[in-house]
């Protein structure tokens, strides 16, 4: 997303609770990638759309993404969250329970994959965020945890326009095998959005 369009954006979203903006701010200062709040909000909306509730993110670093699952959840979510660092674990708790979120976590120290591997679902939405070159691996394991009518939501892949360009490094061309067989699944019936770094939002069909 060109700049101009990304500081109008950012200048007409509503102000976020407290806690989420301590995030932010969190996340700027330590340089550490987040969804920020163009794409939190979305996933807001589409939780809220689909009466999602069973949620499992490949991938959670501190837990902003899954504020906003658990925002719209509400007392009845069931988030499972994936991260490698034991302390992003601890930070996202305590942002959690700062914020007073009703939703119940499951916090799990491992590779993604392998945690998706050892669950069955079925989830209302699976949040796809490891790392690029294990992308195309994901696919298979959404479409068998989702229910009918699920989500399977997938970030940066634009990759910040480098999807683009005719020489592309290893994990470029990962996403974009990524992308070419998602939207070849018919499994789902797949969008993939501009907004911020680039938004796949693929429904189980």
């Amino acid at each position: 997303m060109s700049n101009k369009i990304d500081r109008y954006l950012q200048q007409a979203t509503p102000e976020r609770p407290p806690v989420l903006r301590e995030m932010e701010r969190y996340a700027r200062k330590t340089g550490f990638p987040i969804v920020g709040p163009l794409v939190g909000r979305l996933l807001y909306q589409l939780t809220l759309g689909i009466g999602g509730w069973r949620i499992l993110e490949l991938g959670s670093g501190f837990g902003y993404s899954a504020f906003w699952f658990a925002w719209a959840a509400g007392a009845k979510g069931r988030l499972t969250l994936t991260d490698l660092n034991e302390a992003n674990k601890r930070l996202a708790l305590d942002f959690f329970e700062k914020a007073g979120l009703q939703s119940r976590f499951e916090f799990i120290v491992d590779d993604a994959l392998r945690v998706a591997a050892r669950r069955k679902g079925p989830f209302d939405i699976v949040f796809n965020d490891v790392d690029k070159e294990d992308y195309p691996e994901t696919i298979d394991l959404a479409a068998s945890r989702l229910r009918k009518g699920g989500l399977f939501i997938t970030d940066n892949l634009l990759w910040s326009g480098k999807v683009c360009e005719r020489r592309q490094d290893r994990t470029t061309r990962r996403i974009v095998e990524f992308t070419n067989q998602l939207y070849r699944d018919k499994r789902f019936f797949t969008t993939l959005l501009p907004l911020r770094d680039g938004l796949a939002v693929a429904l189980r069909v």
